[in-house]
């Protein structure tokens, strides 16, 4: 068995497309990290980074092909469902994780996205993520209290929360 190790213009747009997809997805993880979420800045670049090589092993120099590419992707989208599904917590009177799985999808798409050099796809699904975590939390925690409000105007049942 023979073991050679290239190093070409393609092996450096590979590692290049990898840490992009990183690079990319390390502000969420470290905002929900800084915000004490269970999945934070591992799991987030770890998965933009996965994906983006999932993709780029399914297509290797010179011999593109659209049903790898395809099967590639359903088995991506299936295990980051998985992991996302994993995100998510029901208690008794709520739902929790659901933005954290959402992330994590948005984050495999952001990887694919890299891989195939759509890079302004990537940027703009890390930052509209980044933006909807961050910004819209605020206005999430305001709705949230006006709907306990209104059910406990409107019930017997104590708030949630």
């Amino acid at each position: 068995m023979s073991f050679a190790l290239e190093w070409n213009g393609e092996t450096t747009h590979d590692a290049i497309r990898l840490a992009v997809a990183y690079l990319l997805a390390l502000p969420v993880g470290l905002h929900r990290e800084q915000e004490s979420h269970s999945v934070g800045v591992r799991t987030f670049p770890l998965v933009a980074m996965a994906s983006c090589a999932y993709i780029l092993m399914a297509n290797p120099p010179g011999h593109f092909s659209l049903d790898a590419q395809s099967r590639v992707l359903q088995g991506l989208l299936a295990g980051i469902g998985f992991i996302g599904g994993g995100a998510i917590l029901k208690s008794e009177f709520s739902v929790h994780g659901t933005a954290t799985a959402a992330s994590i999808f948005a984050f495999g798409v952001v990887g694919a996205a890299v891989a195939s050099d759509r890079y302004w796809v990537a940027l703009v699904i890390s930052l509209l993520t980044l933006f909807t975590l961050r910004v819209l939390w605020p206005l999430k925690q305001r709705l949230d209290r006006k709907a306990e409000t209104k059910i406990s105007l409107t019930s017997n049942e104590p708030p949630v929360g």
